[in-house]
């Protein structure tokens, strides 16, 4: 399975962007798709994550993220994004695109793929 994230940039307070995954391989081998990101100095943390099965609407957001970002997928296309729309200045981190067979783990260590990180940084 192979994660490719884009989408990131430098971005003025309050401003939006929006991440794009596209996952390609053998994607029966994961259940939802989803985003950490790690701050500098900081460790990772799980930002959002979403079922990928048509039948299963489940889509879970961490508490910082809450009303600002909106996870959504494109089954079709392969593609999950990420809206993110209010950014602050704590939002500067790489943002890692993931899938994992757990359901929204918060444990880095439970992911199984990781995509390549694409940077986001909101200035003041």
């Amino acid at each position: 399975v192979q994660l490719q994230a884009s989408g990131g940039g430098l971005v003025q307070t309050g401003g939006s962007l929006r991440l794009s995954c596209v996952a390609s391989g053998f994607t029966k081998d994961y259940n939802a798709i989803g985003w950490f990101r790690q701050a500098p100095g900081k460790e990772r943390e799980r930002v959002s994550c979403i079922s990928i099965s048509s039948s299963d609407a489940r889509i879970s957001y961490a508490d910082s993220v809450k009303g600002r970002f909106t996870i959504s997928r494109d089954n079709a296309k392969n593609t999950v994004y990420l809206q993110m729309n209010n950014l602050e200045p704590e939002d500067t981190a790489i943002y890692y695109c993931t899938a994992a067979a757990v359901f929204c783990t918060l444990s880095a260590l439970e992911i199984d793929y990781w995509g390549q990180g694409t940077l986001v940084t909101v200035s003041s």
